[in-house]
Parts: structure tokens; sequence; C-alpha cells
């Protein structure tokens, strides 16, 4: 009995020994990620920084801001949610915290009798809320680790195609902001329309009101073709940051588990130890009891001459 139970702790232990390598070599791999979605991510801020701050001389130089992109709705009937999670799990509470954020904001609405529609980006995000029969739109998934701007692109076209055909009212991204290696956070934010502080006050009105730069062609074409981009480009930051979130979240799910394994070699080890020294205590045990016998039997047999 005792050498089977050590059989079958022996193959638990090399089981979990095996586990042991994939979660390590994932922790590995999640961090060596970290650093370059940290990058990435860095790298991103200039193109978003200049183009913010074209569009606010842009609107400070005297155009139009009677743009759909920054006009709000009179009365805002349907949100539309970019619920932006990762394309595979293992990676702790990741997806789970962008879940409950966008459902929590859903059922928000359907309480106050408003409609609603979910932009999966990420199967996690796909294959979770269509589980539950949401409303959902159009998906996008298959980059969540490594996006790139024609991702981004390709998501900032059809938001915006649904908000200037009114099939929504407002757009809003939820995702989750990469602060450091150790700290991310899950944030909603205003996409579409754009907030209106967040375009003015550029320099492109000195004090004296007149226009500091002439344009060609006029102002308005210009921020016409700007705001779309702006959109993009916020879409992209979004993505960066999700991704190197995901990252950090999968190296510390990983090495949870790596030390999990570790401490579960120990506790089987001691266990296979413990029946290890029972099973060879038992045979020693039948071993003197055998001897003491056979000495026994020998004795009466001398007697007996």
């Amino acid at each position: 009995m005792a050498g089977g139970q050590e059989r079958i702790l022996r193959s638990r232990i090399r089981s979990v020994q095996a586990t042991k390598k994939i979660t390590r070599a994932m922790e590995l791999i999640a961090a060596s990620r970290i650093v370059k979605a940290q990058q990435r991510v860095q790298s991103a801020v200039p193109y978003s920084e200049m183009i913010t701050n074209v569009v606010k001389d842009l609107v400070a130089g005297g155009s139009s801001t009677e743009s759909a992109f920054l006009k709000p709705r009179d009365v805002v009937k349907t949100t539309c949610y970019v619920a932006i999670t990762a394309d595979r799990g293992l990676c702790g509470g990741y997806n789970a915290g962008v879940l409950r954020a966008t459902e929590g904001e859903v059922k928000a609405d359907v309480l106050a009798n408003k409609t609603y529609a979910v932009v999966p980006v990420g199967r996690k995000s796909e294959s979770y809320f269509k589980f539950r029969g949401y409303s959902l739109m159009q998906p996008f998934a298959g980059f969540s680790d490594a996006p790139k701007y024609e991702n981004a692109k390709a998501i900032g076209e059809y938001v915006v195609d649904l908000f200037l055909k009114k099939e929504v009212d407002r757009v809003e991204l939820v995702y989750t902001r990469f602060v450091s290696a150790g700290t991310q956070e899950v944030v909603r934010r205003p996409l579409i329309p754009l907030e209106r502080e967040a375009v003015e006050g550029g320099d492109g009105k000195p004090e004296g009101g007149a226009s500091a730069y002439e344009f060609e062609p006029s102002a308005e074409d210009i921020l016409g073709s700007l705001l779309p981009r702006y959109v993009e480009a916020r879409i992209y930051a979004a993505l960066l940051n999700a991704a190197a979130s995901e990252h950090a979240f999968r190296q510390r799910a990983m090495k949870a588990a790596t030390d999990n394994a570790e401490e579960l070699i120990k506790g089987l080890s001691r266990t296979m130890n413990r029946a290890r020294q029972d099973s060879i205590t038992t045979e020693i045990m039948e071993i003197v009891g055998g001897a003491e016998a056979l000495s026994g039997a020998n004795d009466k047999v001398s007697v007996k001459l």
C-alpha cells in the first residue's frame, strides 16, 4: 500500500515540476516583453502630444468648433463601450477588471432606460459578452500583446462611423492604464465626442485676437482631417497601455504560479518521504518479527532434541 502511494506521489511531483517549468518560462517571457511594451508606450507619447497641440492651435486660431467630433449630443440615448482585453488568459485579474468595469456601466445604462453597444477588443472580451447575451458590435482581436497603429486605425474608423451615422451618441474607452511594472489601473475615458477642455487653450491665437497663422487649406478642413487621426492616436495609446498592462499582469500571475508549484513540490516531497519511511519501518518490523519467529522455532527444536 505504501509503495503504491509513493508511486502516485512521485508521479504528481513530476507533473508539478513540468508545470513549474512552463510557468517559469512564461514569467521570463512576460518580464522581457514588459520592457519593450513600456518603450512603445513612451515612444508614442511625442506623436500624441504633437497632434494634440496642433488641434489646440487650430481651435485657438479661429477654426470652427461646431465639428461633430466636438459637439455633444443633446440627448445621449446610446453609449458605445470599447472594452480592451487580452486575446489569451493566464494573466491574473487583468481581463476581469476591464470586463467588470464595462459590465457595470452597461447595467447602469439599462437601469436608466438607455441603450448601449459594446465593441469588444480582444477575444476574452468578445467571448465574455457574447456568452452572456450582451449587445455586441464588430469585434477586433488578434493583436492584444503587440498592437500596431493599423489596428487602432481600424477601430477608430469603425467607431467614428458609428458616431457620425448617429447609431451611437457617445463612445468611451475601457482599458487598463499602465502606470509602472507594479501598478496598473482600469480606467474609463470618453473618446467621442472629444472633450472641449482637451482641444482648447492652444497658442494659435495671440492676445490681440488676430490669428497667428494662415492655413492652407482652411483651418476647418485641416481640423476635420486631424480629428479622426486624433481619435486614432488616443485609441492607439490605449492599446499600447493595455498591452503593457497585460504583460505585467501575466508576469505576476506566472511568478505566483511558479512559487505555488515550488510549495506544492515541497509538500508532496515531505509526504512522499514520510510514506517511504513508513514503508521502510514496516519492512524492518516484518523482518525483525520474522527473525524472532524463526529464532523461537529453533529454540523449540533444540529443547526437543
